[in-house]
C-alpha cells in the first residue's frame, strides 16, 4: 500500500489551511507531578467542529475533482466524523448527505445540521447504515468519504502531529486514543517520518479492546459489543491504520472507565479546558502505567471536546 509521503502531509495542511485552527500546545505542572513525567497536550479540542476530524474531512473534500465536487459528499457516522465532513462540504460550497445512526445524540445532529448537511436517517445497526449510505450514494451520486479507514482522512489526519511536533520536536513518547484509527495511524507516519525515535503509544478503553487484541494477535480482530463511557472509539480498526500501527506503533495500553472519567475530571480541574470522553483515554493509560513513562517528555493528541454537558459523568 502507498502511504502519504511526508511531503503528501505537508500539502495536506496547506491544502486544509482556510478549514482548520492550528491548535495550541498546551502544558499543566499540576497534572506533570501527578503523572511524573513531562506532558505537553495538542489541543484539538480547540478544533473547527471541536475535534481533529475537521482535517481530515477538509483533506478529502479538497482532493475531489471538479465533477465529484457537483455531486457532492456522502458518509455514515454518528459523531465527529458527521460534523466535520457537512463543514468541510459547506465551507467548499458542495453538498453533503450524511447517514446518521436514529439513536444519535441529538447534540451530533444538531452539529450536522448546523454545519449545512442533509441527514438520512436509519435503525442503529452497521448493516442499516451501510445499506442507507449505498441508496444515498446511488440517488445523488455523491462520493463516499469514510470515517477513518480511508488514506485522504488519514493524510488530514497526519497533519495534526505535524504541527505538534513542529512546535516540540524533543518528545520521547507520541500519544493519542485509537478507536477507527485514522489519527492514531496519522500520528505514527508522521512521527516516523520526522523522528523515527519517539515511541508511539497509543491509548484505548478497555471495554472497546479490538486494537490492543489485534496489535497482539497481528491481525485483525473486529469490534463486537463495546461497552465504554468513550463513545468516539467504539469503532472497528480500519485495515490501512491495522497497516500503520503494526509498522510505526510501539504499544497499546488500556484504561478503565473510572479512570477515564478520573483522567477527565483532571483536566477539567488542573487545565480548565472541556474534552470528551474519549479525548481522556491517553492521559488515563498513561496514568495506570506510570513506571513506564517516568521522567519521560511525552506529547498527547488531546482528541476533541464534544461532549453533552448535560452528561457529564462527573
Amino acid at each position: 500500500m502507498n502511504f502519504p509521503s511526508l511531503s503528501d502531509i505537508r500539502a495536506a495542511h496547506a491544502r486544509i489551511q482556510p478549514f482548520i485552527h492550528r491548535t495550541p500546545v498546551m502544558t499543566s505542572t499540576a497534572i506533570d507531578q501527578i503523572a511524573g513525567c513531562q506532558l505537553f497536550f495538542k489541543c484539538e479540542n480547540f478544533q473547527k467542529v471541536g475535534a481533529f476530524k475537521a482535517r481530515g474531512a477538509a483533506n478529502a473534500v479538497m482532493k475531489l475533482t471538479p465533477s465529484e465536487r457537483e455531486k457532492g459528499v456522502a458518509t455514515h457516522s454518528s459523531g465527529n466524523h458527521a460534523a466535520a465532513l457537512a463543514r468541510a462540504a459547506t465551507v467548499a460550497g458542495i453538498p453533503s448527505y450524511i447517514v446518521m445512526p436514529s439513536n444519535a445524540p441529538e447534540i451530533k445532529k444538531k452539529a450536522v445540521k448546523g454545519y449545512g448537511g442533509e441527514i438520512i436517517e436509519c435503525e442503529p445497526n452497521l448493516q442499516a447504515r451501510e445499506s442507507t449510505l449505498e441508496a444515498v450514494v446511488a440517488r445523488t451520486g455523491a462520493t463516499f468519504i469514510p470515517p477513518y479507514d480511508f488514506l485522504d482522512v488519514v493524510e488530514g489526519q497526519a497533519t495534526c502531529p505535524l504541527e505538534f511536533l513542529e512546535d516540540q520536536s524533543d518528545l520521547d513518547i507520541l500519544m493519542a486514543p485509537v478507536g477507527g484509527g485514522g489519527l492514531l495511524g496519522g500520528t505514527a507516519l508522521t512521527a516516523h517520518y520526522l523522528n523515527p525515535q519517539i515511541e508511539v503509544i497509543a491509548g484505548e478503553p478497555v471495554g472497546a479492546d479490538d486494537a490492543y487484541r489485534s496489535f497482539h494477535a497481528g491481525y485483525i480482530i473486529p469490534q463486537t459489543g463495546p461497552m465504554t463511557i468513550a463513545d468516539g472509539l467504539l469503532t472497528s480498526l480500519g485495515t490501512i491504520n491495522f497497516a500503520l500501527i503494526q509498522a510505526h506503533v510501539r504499544d497499546i495500553l488500556l484504561a478503565t472507565d473510572p479512570q477515564i472519567i478520573e483522567a477527565m475530571r483532571l483536566v477539567y480541574e488542573r487545565m480548565k479546558i472541556i474534552i470528551e470522553p474519549s479525548c481522556a483515554v491517553p492521559l488515563a493509560a498513561l496514568l495506570a502505567n506510570k513506571e513506564r513513562f517516568a521522567g519521560k517528555k511525552v506529547g498527547i493528541i488531546l482528541s476533541g471536546g464534544n461532549v453533552d454537558l448535560g452528561k457529564l459523568p462527573f
